[in-house]
């Protein structure tokens, strides 16, 4: 069985390779009966400045040996875009 770091890296190399796009952070980690869901922030759009990138957030369901099964986009928004979360 994988790790959460091993399963949070494979999510990121598999979501680039079916995307092209640039991953960035991983802002979502848990496991639940059904695999690993995790949260993925990447990059959509570069612009100049940075703050005006495009970014959005990724939500991916792997198995319990880091095969993606699923994902989808949850979220769009610019870099320079702050919000609180509850």
């Amino acid at each position: 069985m994988a790790t959460g770091a091993e399963v949070a890296q494979r999510a990121k190399e598999q979501l680039a390779q079916i995307t092209g796009l640039l991953p960035g952070t991983v802002s979502k980690l848990a496991k639940g009966e059904d695999g690993w869901h995790i949260n993925v922030e990447m990059v959509e759009l570069r612009r100049i400045p940075d703050s005006s990138d495009v970014l959005a957030t990724y939500e991916v369901l792997l198995d319990d040996g880091g095969n993606l099964i699923s994902y989808q986009r949850t979220r769009r928004y610019y870099r320079g875009e702050v919000t609180e979360e509850r």
